[in-house]
């Protein structure tokens, strides 16, 4: 009789694993309807042989991310768009927000992960239905939470390389240079043409893609993470900030909040930065119009004056990012690219702006894509 109820129980067991192995390795796709319209939102200056900066705020939600096919799909009709309007030439940089090739790691899941109502339910069927990276990450996280740690890292090697063929295609599709947002990888860096990861730490990290479709320069990683980001994201302590040559003139890229920081537009003007673009996320419903937290990182510049709930969160991206108030920085035009849209239970907020000659444009409007042109 034990015998028997040995052999049953093992059966079983055996079934399960199989059942469970076959139900992870089902990638089925699911039905895709998404709105590819963008309005010009903010057109500012005059045509003329210097280029221009092109600001795309997408609106994006969990099953744009469900193949890199379908992103594709989505931005290439936003820049299609600009294109019809003349506001794509070889001297075009175009600027995308922050994160947006963070999410790539949800792209080819199941449609259980999609469907979830809460992002912390997404993160579940994501380790799920991906049992052996998972258990790879987990081993590998580092910091106070290495749950999150473990989700970022599990697929980072596909999403350096979807995020390189991506957004370098786009570059290279529409003969412009990209700014291509930002992307969570551990230790990436260019190696011979192509973003490669490590097994350290994770950053933050923004990649410019030229007209040829390769990266200009290594990834420029984030120097501030939010203190909501701490626990995984690490800081690039360095404080390296580097510009890149593009057709339109010398760019310096700053991550979010990197954009706060005076001393980081003095490293810029030390390098001749001529353009700024700043990728930019801020989560929560209406925390656009909601009183500022302040200094989210580690430390509060000594020159700046302004207190948490003196001013909405809004207003203080527009009075921190100092490409708008001369001597700050000596950038001719900056752009500051915000990521819309809603991932499960966290919608996003955030209004882009620009910056030229002393003036900010903005467009007010909380909904729906967005292109924002500067000509230079």
């Amino acid at each position: 009789m034990r015998r028997l109820l040995y052999l049953t129980f093992s059966m079983a067991l055996v079934a399960a694993v199989a059942a469970y192995a076959m139900w992870a390795a089902d990638r089925p796709v699911g039905h895709y309807l998404s709105d590819l319209r963008i309005r010009l939102a903010v057109d500012q200056g005059t045509p003329a042989d210097h280029g221009n900066l092109l600001g795309i705020q997408p609106e994006l939600f969990p099953t744009d991310y469900q193949s890199p096919a379908r992103l594709h799909r989505k931005l290439a009709a936003y820049l299609q768009q600009a294109q019809d309007q003349g506001l794509l030439n070889e001297k075009t940089v175009v600027v995308l927000p922050e994160h947006i090739g963070t999410w790539l790691m949800i792209s080819g899941e199941k449609d259980e992960l999609y469907q979830a109502p809460t992002l912390a339910e997404a993160m579940n069927w994501l380790a799920a239905s991906n049992p052996l990276r998972f258990a790879r990450a987990w081993l590998s996280a580092s910091g106070s939470n290495r749950l999150d740690d473990a989700h970022l890292r599990m697929k980072s090697r596909d999403m350096a390389k979807d995020y390189q063929a991506l957004f370098g295609g786009l570059a290279k599709e529409f003969h412009v240079t990209l700014v291509a947002g930002s992307i969570v990888l551990p230790e990436p860096r260019v190696i011979d043409g192509r973003l490669k990861v490590g097994s350290g730490p994770l950053f933050n990290s923004s990649v410019v893609f030229g007209s040829d479709g390769l990266p200009l320069g290594q990834p420029q990683r984030q120097m501030h993470p939010i203190f909501d980001q701490r626990e995984v994201l690490q800081a690039n302590d360095a404080h390296l900030v580097t510009v890149v040559d593009t057709p339109a003139g010398r760019l310096g890229v700053l991550i979010g909040s990197d954009s706060w920081y005076p001393d980081n537009y003095r490293k810029l003007d030390e390098q001749g930065a001529q353009l700024i673009a700043v990728p930019a996320f801020v989560i929560g419903h209406g925390v656009w119009d909601q009183p500022w937290r302040g200094y989210k990182g580690l430390s509060t510049p000594s020159s700046v004056s302004l207190k948490p709930g003196e001013v909405s969160e809004g207003q203080a991206w527009h009075r921190l990012t100092l490409t708008a108030q001369p001597p700050s920085s000596r950038a001719i035009a900056g752009m500051s690219v915000f990521l819309r849209g809603q991932f499960w239970d966290k919608p996003s907020s955030g209004q882009s702006f620009l910056s030229s000659n002393g003036q900010q444009f903005a467009d007010g409007e909380a909904r729906g894509a967005r292109l924002l042109n500067l000509w230079l």
